[in-house]
């Protein structure tokens, strides 16, 4: 009969599968929800995991900008920039080219700047030649070559003394002036005419081994050594301040002849050095080789391919046969 005091309608304590202890401690344990898992848990040596939060900001639509077309004042504005800026590239250009054209023609055939006479480059004047001994004579003519230039130097200023030794003697003798006047006329005229007439001659036969600049030396420095020992002399009247007018002079003012007893002194160096010079030249010639038949080659191929000599034979040429043409009609 116990059987039938127990109530079939309660929940027997037993059969709750959800009582079950193993199933209790399940769900009351604090382990973490399947949406708190997270997959990829920080390193062991950090404290925490940390995750990263989406993005929140929402997609932004793209927005076309309005296209804006330049006026046309902009237009002609920017035009007149370019055409400004290119003609300041074209003038820039045309100034360079025109300093370089100054630069070829200042200088020399050999297409090296002049650099003599060494004048400062303000100066109105240009220099007219090259020169450079290390450069252009070899170290066998070096020596002579500049010997011969230090004797156009000390010419040039021995003519000046002469001419202040004339002045000084036409102060004291008006009987002198003619001698004054040409002790100037000689400055001018020597001191230029050596210089292109001898001295550049054997500079290029040095430089270029040119028979004919040899020989043109030999003929042009003779007269040059004739003309020093006339010098030397100091014939009166002439406009030379010789021994003749020193010893002349002396006597009448010895101050005045005493400068003139220098300038004297000086001629005669003049005439022992070139004559020195010449034979030193001379034995440097016969050792390059030289001869007057080269000479003349040199001379006719010289002549021949001259264009003013081509042009000048060329005219004579046609006026000859224009004058034959019109005898013969």
């Amino acid at each position: 009969m116990s059987g039938f005091d127990s109530n079939p309608f309660a929940d027997p304590a037993n059969d709750n599968p959800f009582q079950d202890p193993s199933v209790t401690q399940v769900t009351n344990s604090t382990m973490e929800s399947v949406d708190q898992f997270n997959p990829f848990p920080a390193h062991p040596t950090e404290g925490t995991s940390a995750t990263t939060p989406a993005s929140t900001s929402p997609y932004q639509p793209a927005v076309l900008q309005p296209s804006t077309e330049p006026s046309p004042q902009a237009t002609v504005a920017v035009a007149q920039t370019n055409l400004l800026r290119q003609q300041e590239e074209l003038e820039r250009k045309a100034a360079e080219l025109d300093r370089r054209e100054q630069e070829l023609q200042s200088r020399g055939p050999t297409g090296k700047e002049n650099n003599w006479p060494p004048l400062p480059r303000s100066f109105p004047i240009k220099p007219c030649f090259y020169q450079d001994f290390s450069e252009d004579i070899p170290e066998e003519h070096r020596r002579v070559c500049k010997m011969i230039y230090y004797l156009w130097m000390f010419n040039c200023v021995t003519l000046f003394l002469n001419l202040l030794a004339c002045l000084a003697l036409f102060t004291t003798q008006l009987s002198a002036g003619t001698s004054f006047g040409l002790s100037i006329l000689w400055l001018i005229l020597f001191a230029p005419c050596s210089f292109l007439c001898w001295y550049r001659p054997v500079y290029k036969a040095f430089k270029s081994d040119s028979s004919f600049s040899f020989f043109f030396f030999f003929m042009i420095f003779f007269l040059q050594v004739v003309i020093f020992i006339i010098q030397a002399v100091g014939i009166p009247g002439w406009g030379n301040s010789g021994w003749i007018n020193a010893f002349s002079g002396i006597g009448q003012n010895p101050a005045v002849g005493a400068i003139m007893m220098v300038v004297a002194t000086f001629f005669t160096v003049c005439a022992v050095l070139s004559v020195v010079l010449l034979k030193m030249v001379h034995g440097n010639y016969r050792r390059t080789g030289a001869s007057f038949q080269k000479a003349q080659q040199e001379f006719s191929q010289g002549v021949f391919t001259n264009k003013s000599f081509q042009s000048a034979t060329a005219a004579a040429a046609t006026s000859a046969a224009q004058g034959a043409f019109q005898s013969g009609n």
